[in-house]
């Protein structure tokens, strides 16, 4: 279960899932963005544990850092940022729904060029 994925951002590790949840370790590497995404079956809570983290949430920008925490519903546009040029951002997710699938991903845009 414990497979590092890597993206062109930076990697994630599922830590653990069930049918309830599905727990994550995200880092972002220096200045990685991901996608401007929502999704249709899961709502996304984020908790800072290393780094600063730059979250858009609907157009909305949030900041923040180690303990900090931020709740992303259901169907909501968001993306996070590192705009550090030296340090990582690591962050736990939990993801909550009916699906936890990466298929459930719609991008709105993408600095990597991924499109879906």
């Amino acid at each position: 279960m414990k497979n590092k994925i890597t993206r062109p951002w930076g990697n994630y590790t599922v830590l653990v899932k069930n049918k309830d949840f599905l727990i994550k370790k995200i880092v972002v590497n220096p200045q990685g963005v991901l996608s401007y995404q929502s999704h249709d079956h899961r709502s996304e809570h984020w908790v800072i544990i290393e780094g600063k983290a730059t979250v858009i949430i609907n157009n909305k920008t949030h900041y923040k850092v180690k303990n900090e925490n931020i709740f992303i519903s259901k169907k909501a546009k968001h993306r996070v940022l590192n705009e550090s040029k030296t340090k990582k951002l690591m962050l736990i997710e939990v993801q909550t729904g009916t699906k936890f699938l990466e298929s459930d991903i719609k991008r709105y845009s993408d600095i990597y060029g991924r499109s879906k």
